[in-house]
């Protein structure tokens, strides 16, 4: 398969690849594994009129059998489940970005996790990815009438509980920055001024890295976490910089080395911070680059 192609043909597949499985990792596998088929089925002589539409039938099937596998290892899952982050590229076309964003979003993902794989994969197909329902019931195997049914039944599911971010990007920025600014420099009323009344903090260290094991709920319990936890990073070495993560304001945590130690999101909606992830499982980090020993980090501070 000539390189062009892949360049061409990977973007899309993996669109769809990690908004279904909420893994950078997962995704990747799945995206290498459609395009493993292509070329065997290529090779076999069998002529494949449209390689993007062949791709993104094979990597919705994979990632519905994925999710279904997916299920039972995150019931024992230590804490809080939150998706892979995905940093944007400087190389991706803003246009799109902004189009996509939306379904970027860990709170969108999140809520996702709630539909049954089919679901999942219908009402992303057809909602996020324009696919109309006679290909979206040809690509889950399904039938047409079957199709239908599965994306009204995830929309009614997803409007009743989907988050709004109906705020540009310029006061999303303007809130990230003074929201960053004030937890480094501890100033909690500032912090507070920020933050919605029932502003939810949640927290990702899988049992391998220290997190919060449930949700905080609450500006002022959420404000004092927050600045604690950054309090003892900075005091353990660690770092900050400012990043673009699924779609939404964040900042990705280095040690001194460079290694990654964790990255935060910012849900922002009506003029205020609604919600915060912190992502901290070191498994989660890898395709960021070197990850650092958070553990190791603080005990050393200690």
């Amino acid at each position: 398969m000539v390189d062009n192609e892949f360049d061409e043909l990977r973007p899309s597949a993996f669109a769809i690849a990690y908004r279904m499985l909420g893994s950078v990792s997962e995704a990747e596998d799945v995206v290498q594994e459609g395009f493993l088929r292509l070329h065997r089925v290529r090779e076999s002589g069998e002529r494949i009129e449209s390689p993007r539409a062949y791709l993104s039938t094979v990597v919705a099937r994979l990632s519905i059998d994925q999710l279904r596998s997916a299920r039972v290892r995150r019931e024992t899952y230590v804490g809080e489940w939150l998706p892979e982050p995905l940093v944007a590229s400087a190389d991706d076309d803003p246009a799109r970005k902004a189009e996509m964003a939306d379904s970027l979003s860990l709170a969108f993902l999140v809520l996702l996790e709630s539909l049954s794989p089919e679901q999942r994969a219908a009402f992303l197909l057809h909602e996020v990815f324009d696919e109309p329902y006679e290909r979206v019931a040809e690509i889950i195997a399904t039938s047409e009438e079957n199709a239908r049914q599965l994306v009204s039944r995830a929309r009614r599911h997803v409007e009743e509980r989907r988050p709004r971010f109906e705020v540009s990007r310029e006061q999303q920025e303007q809130l990230a920055t003074r929201f960053f600014a004030a937890a480094e420099r501890g100033h909690l009323e500032a912090l507070e001024e920020l933050l919605a009344h029932d502003v939810v903090l949640h927290g990702d260290g899988g049992g391998k890295a220290p997190a919060i094991v449930r949700a905080i709920h609450g500006r002022a319990r959420v404000a004092r976490t927050l600045i604690a936890g950054l309090r003892t990073a900075i005091r353990a070495g660690v770092s900050l910089r400012r990043e673009e993560v699924n779609g939404q304001p964040g900042a990705l945590f280095f040690d001194r080395e460079g290694r990654v130690a964790g990255v935060m999101i910012l849900d922002v909606a009506d003029g205020q911070i609604q919600g915060v992830s912190s992502i901290d499982n070191p498994d989660k980090l890898g395709h960021l680059g070197p990850v650092a020993d958070l553990r190791a980090l603080l005990r050393e501070r200690r």
